[in-house]
């Protein structure tokens, strides 16, 4: 059987290349499609994979700017040739899905998200503050054509498979497709239960707008306690001028340091609005709670209870075990809140680890394999009977 991989690209190793990791361990006679690859930039599981890019890696200075080329995107990924594959499976968060297969070719896609600049989150990717006057204009029309793609070929899949129930429900909705839920792979045997904590908080995150970074310097601004901010991005610029004194940040760390500072934080700040959000897990296979935003995959992720912006007695034993609290709706008020709710509170590490292991890497290697089997036999069974 000859398997092809398909992902949209390859600039850094974050959730999404860390599911197309286990892909490849899994699949390590595959061949790997990418619109482009900067050398270096994902681990040694995927490089060592015979990789071929898209005319968009020969673009000026794609590495860097690949974004800019959004609009060359759909018609480079439709360049790929899988005649001469038997399966291809696809991690897609953008375009990735949309290679086009001969019909006796199985595509199981998994869904990293639908096309989040397409939909929901198409104003605060392109409309925020920083947005010039030309690309106000000329973005809505070139969006109009981006969505008809995405939903249309959205219908060249086979069979999809959600990162999440909510993504599940966001596939259904835009693509009226349904989807299996298998969660992404978390190392959580990497991880280890930490008792100790220092005074800092902590953000994992790229710094791009629907992130909402700029509600945590905002809140911590506010409560003046030590914030550590992990991560790249635009918005980097922007955001430190906003930040106070009691707030540092730091580029994308090495797992081991990553992990060093999970271990050492007071909990997690999570203020925007994800898919899922792998480091929700991880920090709470180190044992540390986490305070997140009431909406997207946290929900499934955390054991929680919601505190909103109005001041609330919370006993320091609910009687109810967490591994976090939620913050509702998505103010600066509502988050100062939780985290002077979270202070009152006792968590134990033990039972915060526990909840992590439902994402162990081992259960989604299990899960994965299972799925891709039976659907691959589906497909060449009613393949045949045509």
């Amino acid at each position: 059987m000859k398997v092809a991989l398909v992902h949209d690209w390859l600039t850094g190793m974050r959730g999404g290349e860390k599911v197309l990791e286990i892909l490849c361990q899994l699949f390590p006679e595959a061949t790997l499609f990418t619109l482009l690859h900067r050398p270096g930039s994902v681990s040694s599981v995927i490089e060592k994979m015979p990789i071929k890019t898209s005319f968009i890696q020969k673009f000026p200075f794609s590495q860097k700017i690949y974004p800019k080329y959004l609009l060359f995107f759909p018609t480079a990924i439709e360049q790929f040739d899988l005649n001469e594959f038997d399966l291809v499976i696809s991690s897609s968060h953008c375009v990735a899905k949309g290679v086009i297969t001969p019909p006796e070719t199985c595509h199981i896609s998994y869904c990293l998200s639908p096309m989040r600049y397409a939909w929901e989150m198409y104003h605060s990717y392109f409309f925020n503050n920083h947005s010039g006057i030309l690309n106000k204009t000329l973005i809505p029309f070139f969006m109009n054509y981006l969505r008809i793609w995405d939903e249309r070929s959205s219908q060249r899949v086979d069979y999809f498979v959600a990162i999440s129930n909510y993504i599940k429900n966001r596939i259904e909705k835009h693509y009226r497709r349904s989807s299996e839920v298998i969660y992404p792979p978390v190392n959580t045997d990497f991880f280890r239960l930490s008792n100790k904590s220092e005074d800092y908080f902590l953000v994992v995150s790229a710094l791009v707008p629907y992130k909402r970074i700029d509600l945590a310097i905002s809140t911590f601004n506010v409560l003046k306690y030590p914030l550590v901010i992990i991560g790249e991005g635009p918005e980097e610029n922007n955001l430190k001028k906003m930040a106070a004194r009691n707030i540092i940040f730091l580029p994308w760390q090495s797992p081991e340091k990553l992990k060093e500072y999970y271990s050492n934080c007071q909990a997690l700040i999570f203020p925007g609005e994800e898919d899922f959000g792998i480091v929700l897990v991880e920090a709470q296979a180190c044992g540390k709670p986490v305070i997140a935003y009431a909406k997207g995959g946290a929900k499934e992720t955390v054991e929680g209870i919601l505190v909103g912006e109005e001041p609330q007695r919370l006993p320091k034993s609910t009687g109810q075990k967490l591994s976090g609290l939620f913050f509702y709706p998505q103010t600066k008020e509502a988050l100062i809140e939780a985290v002077k709710s979270f202070q009152k509170m006792e968590f134990e590490p033990t039972f915060i680890r526990k909840n992590s292991l439902k994402f162990d890497q081992k259960l989604f290697k299990e899960k994965i394999n299972k799925y891709v089997s039976e659907k691959f036999r589906e497909h060449q069974k009613n393949f045949s009977c045509r």
